[in-house]
């Protein structure tokens, strides 16, 4: 069963757009570092829906192949890297894990 992890992320006012490419790339990089990561996608809300985003400014969904890989994952030093600079450019982030059949 595929492990479907949303996070969405609220960003502080006036964040530097350098900092959301760099924090990106890490997120992006992820998916060549991690055991059981198979894919990672990374992005602001579609134009025509985000009136209901409700703040959230990017979001982020990655796929891992079971449930048992979101501990590797939440622990995983290339995650902790990225995890530091979310921590510099959001006020809020909300995760949600689903599992849905691969």
């Amino acid at each position: 069963m595929a492990i479907y992890h949303i996070v969405l992320f609220r960003l502080k006012p006036g964040v530097n757009q350098k900092l959301v490419d760099e924090f990106t790339k890490r997120a992006t990089a992820m998916v060549t570092q991690i055991p059981g990561l198979s894919k990672i996608n990374i992005g602001p809300p579609l134009a025509a829906t985000a009136h209901r985003s409700k703040g959230f400014d990017m979001a982020l969904v990655a796929i891992l192949e079971k449930p048992e890989d979101l501990a590797g994952y939440a622990t995983h030093p290339a995650h902790l890297h990225a995890q530091e600079l979310r921590e510099q450019l959001c006020d809020d982030t909300l995760a949600y894990d689903l599992e849905f059949p691969a």
